[in-house]
């Protein structure tokens, strides 16, 4: 256990991740505010944080630049939700994000187009089947309960005091990370020396749910 925690810790000080972290959301003392979407049928939906929201633009930029350059530098962007515990990190969920998407070198769906539509925003995106588009299905009234669902159920038990409310209030300040990752990037195993974005996710799983019990993926991570 020892050593899985001062491996992620080095991996999370390399990385300055407490420092270059924002906010997740945008509340009014932890009482996160929503927002309406919708044409024909209106919902309410967590709201980002501005300074998440930029972070999300800067990084993705990065990616959509070195796929338009042709450089194929950048695997993608790497994220994780977090709490802060003494100035450390405590994962709450790791994710990932590819420069590419489905056909032939396409760019995915997921980082296009972020200034005019938030509705996938790198897997962040208001719209169902996204982080907070799902989430809000299960912390906000009125949504189809057909939207909800155990994963993000779990997610809101961890984060949220109380729900489904219009006025969800947080337990503690929940962060956000993310960076466009190289795939010349030296990943959380040292040894193993530079780590695509795929490998990466699934070591910082690994490592992360063997030193954590309160992480949030189901994937990469033993049955408890």
């Amino acid at each position: 256990m020892k050593q899985h925690i001062d491996i992620w810790n080095n991996f999370c000080k390399t990385n300055n991740i407490v420092a270059q972290s924002v906010p997740l959301f945008a509340h009014i003392n932890n009482k996160v505010i929503t927002k309406e979407i919708g044409l024909k049928k209106k919902r309410l939906i967590l709201s980002r944080s501005m300074m998440m929201n930029n972070l999300i633009i800067t990084e993705t930029k990065k990616l959509i630049t070195d796929w338009e350059e042709n450089k194929d530098k950048l695997d993608g962007l790497i994220y994780m939700m977090f709490i802060k515990e003494n100035n450390k990190v405590i994962p709450l969920y790791i994710g990932k994000t590819e420069t590419i998407g489905k056909g032939d070198r396409n760019l995915s769906v997921n980082i296009k187009n972020l200034h005019s539509d938030s509705s996938k925003f790198a897997r962040w995106g208001d719209g169902y089947s996204y982080h907070i588009g799902d989430l809000s299905a299960v912390v906000l009234p009125n949504h189809d309960e057909k939207k909800i669902n155990k994963k993000y159920t779990d997610w809101a038990k961890m984060i949220f005091r109380n729900y489904p409310s219009t006025a969800p209030e947080l337990k503690k300040e929940v962060y956000f990370w993310a960076t466009a990752w190289s795939k010349e990037n030296i990943g959380i195993w040292n040894d193993f020396g530079e780590t695509r974005l795929t490998f990466l996710e699934y070591l910082m799983i690994g490592v992360a749910s063997s030193a954590f019990p309160e992480l949030l993926n189901r994937e990469g991570q033993n049955r408890r």
